[in-house]
């Protein structure tokens, strides 16, 4: 197991007390480099949306673990927040609340000169996700091949 994959796996032991004590649900835990920082996120949501407020209480409980158990060697920063519009959908949880509603996908690779789809997410399994494009044809991509699966949106 790589050091972010560690990381992100105790940030999450650590957090599902926490989320299962305010009935919010955990989409997702990130540790990533950009721009020469190390980020560590915590995506939570709720039935009608996460507040500030909720991410401030997450993110103030979250702060003393971390410090108290001490696993990140490098200097990082702490963010908690809402998944947002876009909201990816990495887990079999996802996919599966996710079934009938719209998604972007953007492939590794072009498939037929593009690389980004929008249609209706129509099944998923560990191998693959089927949608189904405007024009009701299916498509089906290999998880392998997909860089990105989110809810789309539209303003």
């Amino acid at each position: 197991m790589s050091k972010r994959e560690t990381y992100e796996q105790k940030t999450e032991e650590l957090l599902m007390p926490l989320i299962e004590e305010h009935q919010f649900e955990l989409v997702d835990v990130e540790y990533v480099k950009e721009g020469g920082n190390w980020y560590l996120r915590a995506y939570i949501d709720k039935p009608g949306g996460i507040t500030v407020d909720d991410c401030e209480v997450i993110s103030r409980a979250l702060s003393d673990l971390l410090d108290e158990h001490d696993f990140i060697d490098d200097a990082y920063i702490l963010e908690v927040s809402s998944p947002g519009l876009g909201r990816p959908l990495r887990k079999d949880k996802d996919f599966a609340r996710s079934i009938g509603e719209e998604v972007d996908v953007r492939t590794f690779r072009a498939i037929n000169h593009q690389k980004d789809f929008t249609g209706i997410l129509k099944d998923y399994d560990k191998e693959k996700i089927v949608i189904e494009l405007e024009n009701e044809e299916t498509m089906e991509f290999q998880r392998t091949d997909i860089a990105l699966v989110r809810l789309a949106f539209d303003f």
